[in-house]
């Protein structure tokens, strides 16, 4: 299938690792031109060098904390300059905070809120105007499994569900109001997925320890028990990817408004 992506101007946020990394490794593999952005400026060189080792095309970069208003202004003019406009939004960066309600701090509190929501609603209000002017673009807002469900524990999520699920009604609003104007929104909502990075942060947090290799497996074979298909492994970054991008692409002009979700069929009962 032709995603149509051929040249596209693409910024994916959280781009450094897990599934921004991939999301922004397929879009260069279909040829599209690629922004990433991360926090840290060694993650990005290194996801950078990666993705040029296995597309052949080397992403751009930028070093964006993304819950700072001023350094979203200076993403997306990074992005007109380097990309000479922009066509595609992934807005991907975002964490999680796994903790009873009581112990929940402000400070995380506001934390959550400002890379879940915040960020994301920012960097829309900063990037529509620019695909409007060009007669249309996509937006995929990334959000979580928090967002739709009450999760079990131990992923206690009343600091980062509420986040997840404003993403999910912002990208729906923004749909409405923006789809006849050729701008799409959708959002992607991922359940468990295997990147390592984000499993350490979940043992320290719920398990509150330090975890040998054996127990961490033991401890994530827990966590994954009510997935239909769990016997084919947890959800990859690869296949989230692949979502995202197929969502975001001309391939699917009708998709907009969309709420997918990519759970391996977890039981929500």
């Amino acid at each position: 299938m032709d995603l149509q992506l051929k040249d596209s101007a693409v910024i994916v946020t959280g781009g450094s690792r897990g599934i921004g990394l991939e999301t922004a490794r397929l879009f260069a593999a279909e040829g599209a031109r690629v922004l990433i952005c991360a926090r840290r400026p060694e993650a990005l060189a290194e996801a950078a060098d990666d993705i040029e080792q296995t597309t052949g095309a080397r992403p751009e970069t930028a070093q964006v904390d993304v819950t700072d208003p001023t350094a979203l202004d200076r993403l997306v003019e990074t992005a007109l300059d380097r990309l000479g406009g922009i066509d595609v939004l992934v807005n991907n960066a975002g964490t999680g905070t796994y903790k009873p309600f009581l112990e929940v701090t402000d400070e995380e509190l506001q934390h959550g809120m400002a890379i879940n929501f915040f960020a994301q609603f920012r960097l829309c209000q900063r990037v529509i105007p620019h695909l409007i002017a060009k007669g249309g673009g996509s937006i995929v807002n990334v959000a979580g499994e928090t967002g739709i469900r009450v999760t079990p524990p131990p992923f206690r999520s009343s600091c980062t569900g509420p986040a997840k699920s404003a993403e999910i009604r912002l990208s729906k609003v923004l749909a409405s109001e923006f789809g006849a104007q050729g701008v799409r929104v959708n959002c992607v909502v991922p359940g468990l997925v295997h990147t390592p990075d984000r499993f350490a942060k979940w043992e320290r947090e719920m398990v509150k320890d330090e975890l040998s290799e054996t127990e961490a497996e033991q401890v994530r074979r827990a966590w994954g028990s009510n997935i239909a298909n769990a016997d084919n492994g947890w959800g990859t970054p690869e296949e989230l990817a692949r979502l995202i991008v197929f969502a975001a692409s001309k391939a699917v002009p009708f998709i907009n408004g969309a709420v997918l979700v990519a759970d391996g069929a977890e039981d929500k009962s």
